[in-house]
């Protein structure tokens, strides 16, 4: 194991570009400028992707509802971006084919049929394959359907492991030369002549502090407030906290596909197979006021999501069968719409300085698939104080591990061939999370054994410290909900024996 996660000193000293927040937006800025030969440093207050970017509904696609409401520049760039990241991290993201019951009453048949058209032509497809219609009666993806749902459709689109990918862009990131820092909080900045002062303040109490040239405020919910309550500015655009529930059963059809569902306030929901054996269900679209960290489902989520299922399903699954449920809440630029389900997708860039005084980029909005262009966009606007800095780059490079040759399958066969005795299912999961960095992750390992401890299911103790030194991993929930899904497959018992062990 040659990764190391970087250590923090107590003074940074003075860096081009400062990045708070470690969702999605502030891991890809930070992984862009990198590359570009700028010098980063991004603190996040708690870990990565704790909040929006590890709660989302894991899937990288154009939004097909977003054409109801005519935003084709958005739909078409995530569909672009969807072909991208598809090609940049073929271990997390992969394609899925989706099954859309027709319910004529809530769109015509000519509507939905319309929609994908569009769906399959804005965006230049390429990788993954055309929508079609079908007949529910007699295809296998009826089969779990309620009768009177004759007639559907069937499209592509993609899986992500969110939290992985904001892991794998602040990896590269740190290749590249920046300085990340988890669970360092910003409680301060100001300006002093062309810089930015920047004070933070570690998870252990100790003061830090970093000079930037820029300063980007990539805090998604907490945007507004790092504005004011860091920077001691105000803004003219707001964000609307949007609650989305995602609820965990276990899986109750036969197939790969998943199924989009239109419910009767003209909603949809995605029933999306997850981790093999469960299916993952959501999401809901609730304005939120509360605090964003403490954000949760509540019961007339739960409820409302249960019914489309019922709507649609012979055997839909019941409240006892949740196994899991998560809330998030998306930081949606505010446009005035009353609808939550409405509000834009899209995002905003609000920049503060002159050419005398350093730059603040503040962002509202924004989507998990469309984060890497966001990205090159932010620093287009910063490109005037940096006007040496390289060209866009991400588009053709790899995340780390999507370095694979030819496809997934043959490649997760591949390494198979090169550890035949450790289990299958073991090498799929490695192959899955790390892609060639498996090889990085195992090393001379030849039998479970080499593996050191079995915390259960598929976790050993090797997995553990190659997270601990490689990508930031501190606490359970870093290790069994993050940077794995290790933690729906532990019994009770067995995730409290690492939490007190970790």
């Amino acid at each position: 194991m040659t990764e190391t996660a970087p250590v923090a000193g107590r003074d940074h000293g003075l860096v081009d570009i400062a990045i708070i927040g470690g969702g999605i937006n502030g891991a890809g800025i930070a992984r862009d400028a990198a590359g570009r030969g700028l010098k980063v440093l991004l603190c996040e207050k708690d870990d990565f992707a704790e909040g929006t970017s590890s709660r989302s509904g894991k899937l990288v696609h154009g939004g097909l509802r977003y054409l109801e409401y005519y935003e084709f520049r958005l739909v078409r760039e995530a569909l672009i971006e969807r072909e991208v990241l598809l090609a940049s991290a073929p271990h997390i993201i992969w394609p899925m084919r989706f099954v859309l019951p027709h319910s004529p009453e809530q769109r015509p048949a000519w509507l939905v049929r319309t929609g994908l058209f569009l769906y399959d032509h804005l965006g230049g497809r390429k990788q993954l394959a055309a929508s079609r219609g079908l007949d529910l009666a007699q295809a296998p993806e009826g089969a779990p359907l309620r009768r009177e749902f004759r007639r559907g459709f069937e499209y592509s689109d993609c899986w992500v492991d969110d939290a992985r990918l904001v892991v794998l862009n602040l990896i590269d990131a740190s290749r590249n030369g920046a300085t990340i820092l988890p669970r360092t909080r910003a409680v301060r900045a100001r300006r002093e002549g062309e810089v930015w002062v920047l004070e933070l303040k570690g998870e252990d109490g100790d003061a830090q502090v970093v000079r930037a040239r820029a300063l980007v405020n990539a805090a998604g919910p907490w945007v507004q407030e790092v504005l004011q309550g860091v920077t001691g500015m105000n803004s003219a655009y707001n964000v609307r906290l949007v609650k989305g529930s995602h609820i965990v059963v276990p899986k109750f059809w036969r197939g790969p596909q998943a199924y989009l569902l239109q419910n009767t306030d003209r909603r949809v929901i995605f029933v999306n197979p997850y981790e093999d054996e469960l299916a993952l269900i959501g999401t809901t679209d609730i304005i939120y006021d509360g605090r964003p960290e403490n954000v949760a489902i509540d019961a007339a989520e739960i409820s409302y999501l249960l019914q489309v299922l019922h709507r649609y399903f012979q055997a839909a699954p019941r409240a006892s069968d949740i196994v899991h449920a998560f809330s998030g809440v998306r930081p949606l630029y505010d446009d005035n719409a009353e609808n939550p389900s409405a509000v834009t997708r899209d995002y905003v860039f609000e920049v503060d300085g002159t050419h005398d005084a350093p730059p603040l980029l503040s962002i509202f909005g924004g989507k998990i698939t469309t984060y890497r262009r966001l990205a090159e966009h932010a620093l287009q606007r910063l490109q005037p104080w940096f006007p040496k800095m390289a060209s866009a780059w991400t588009a053709g490079q790899p995340l780390p591990g999507g370095d694979i040759a030819g496809s997934f399958e043959s490649f997760a066969l591949q390494l198979a061939r090169e550890y035949p005795d450790l289990p299958h299912r073991l090498i799929h999961h490695y192959a899955r999370l790390y892609g060639t960095r498996t090889r990085l992750l195992l090393g001379a390992v030849r039998t479970t054994a080499d593996l050191g401890r079995h915390f259960g299911g598929s976790f050993y103790e090797r997995e553990a410290i190659f997270l601990r030194e490689t990508e930031w991993a501190r606490t359970a929930a870093d290790y069994l909900d993050r940077r794995t899904k290790h933690g729906l497959h532990l019994a009770p018992a067995e995730r409290e024996a690492f939490e007190r062990d970790i």
